[in-house]
């Protein structure tokens, strides 16, 4: 007998990692390089404030290539929770994709619906909590990441750290814009709770 969940669903912000709230590291497998961008922290402290989830969904080809593995990830997540930890801020989740459709071994050199601009990783995200998208939005610095999030029906936050100044004109030249560009995430805050705590 399958028993329905009871748990309500809840507003969620997706960000991306590297170039969202990691200083941007191509490949990053060392913790001690592992450093927050400014305005993260107080961002993300001030979502969880109104009960908004964290989830954290990750492109991670570097393990498709062989230049770090799943041991290197968790320990970078736990050093990500590490300095979260001063602002009372936990990610309630991780998720990745280990995956490159041209590069690599097998397994991980594969096509696959998980790597952005795929939407993959937050169906996977879906059976793991109760998410409320009418009141969920997502955050990143690449144009992969914002079509991740349209897949599933989500307004987004391009913000300028990263590679995000550089994908704002990509877009302007597709003619394109996003639903809202932030030169970093703390710039967000106002507009993100608007959205995820209109209930």
């Amino acid at each position: 007998m399958i028993v329905a969940s009871t748990m309500p669903a809840k507003p969620t912000v997706f960000l991306d990692r590297d170039g969202t709230i990691l200083k941007e590291v191509s490949y990053l497998s060392d913790t001690s390089r592992t450093e927050l961008l400014p305005g993260v922290a107080q961002a993300l402290a001030a979502f969880q404030q109104y009960g908004i989830q964290l989830i954290v969904v990750s492109n991670q080809s570097g393990i498709a290539r062989g230049l770090l593995d799943e041991g290197d990830l968790v320990n970078i997540q736990n050093e990500i929770d590490h300095l979260l930890k001063p602002y009372g801020v936990r990610i309630d989740g991780y998720y990745h994709c280990p995956h490159h459709p041209e590069v690599g071994v097998a397994p991980e050199r594969r096509r696959c619906q998980c790597r952005k601009p795929h939407g993959g990783m937050l169906d996977v995200a879906a059976q793991d909590f109760e998410i409320d998208w009418q009141h969920s939005v997502g955050v990143g610095d690449d144009v992969r990441d914002l079509q991740a999030f349209a897949a599933k029906d989500m307004p987004s936050v391009l913000v300028g750290t990263g590679k995000g100044r550089a994908m704002r004109q990509k877009l302007a030249e597709m003619g394109k814009e996003p639903d809202l560009y932030c030169a970093h995430l703390a710039e967000a805050i106002p507009w993100v709770i608007r959205h995820c705590a209109s209930q």
